[in-house]
């Protein structure tokens, strides 16, 4: 597993959907210097856990604009497979009224890049190419900061659903940190006091 805190998040451009529009050319590059992101790769589109999770990130986007956060989702299902499921409604297994951009990693490298892709794949002594294993996403999740480093990682196997309030949680961390130069300890919530690194080399690492 790749640890990607404290690196830039990797670049892509690749198709999304936003509600009824098909967006051709999306990258997360369009945030830095304006925005946090945090950006979640989720199984497979018309499933079961997946819908909770996206829906619930779309009940509390308010929270995450207040925090001046964009959130993104993606999967490697097509386009196409966003679009119909996020015109299916919520009773009928739908994530209709999800308004926040689904990108979709088709061709799998966005997954393998952030290094969230399950199986495994290598070609033979033939160049036949070899699967073991199903190549979709786990629940990888990923804050990045408004420079594009990527600042906090999670990785869930498939059946476990993360939580939408720890996200909220760390994303309040760290922008407490960023404004006031205090570190939080564990279960700091917004609105407890920080810690202040003493020592140099510590305050050093901590501000990196």
């Amino acid at each position: 597993m790749a640890v990607l805190v404290g690196k830039p998040a990797p670049s892509f451009s690749a198709k999304a959907v936003k509600g009824e529009t098909i967006i051709e050319d999306f990258s997360l590059d369009q945030f830095i210097g304006k925005k946090y992101v945090v950006f979640f790769f989720y199984p497979k589109d018309f499933t079961f856990v997946c819908p909770t999770e996206l829906h619930r990130f779309q009940e509390e986007l308010p929270e995450f604009e207040k925090r001046d956060v964009a959130v993104v989702g993606c999967s490697t299902d097509s386009e196409f497979s966003h679009w119909a499921w996020l015109q299916t409604p919520k009773n009928k297994g739908g994530i209709q009224g999800v308004n926040y951009p689904l990108v979709a990693d088709i061709n799998k490298t966005i997954s393998e890049d952030y290094d969230v892709l399950a199986g495994n794949y290598q070609t033979d002594e033939n160049g036949k190419l070899i699967v073991e294993g199903e190549l979709v996403a786990y629940r990888g999740l990923f804050l990045i900061d408004k420079q594009g480093i990527v600042r906090h990682q999670i990785v869930n196997d498939m059946p476990l659903g993360r939580s939408i309030r720890e996200c909220l949680r760390i994303v309040d961390a760290l922008q407490h940190f960023e404004q006031h130069g205090e570190v939080c300890p564990m279960d700091w919530q917004k609105g407890d006091s920080g810690m202040t690194a003493d020592h140099a080399g510590v305050s050093g690492f901590l501000s990196k």
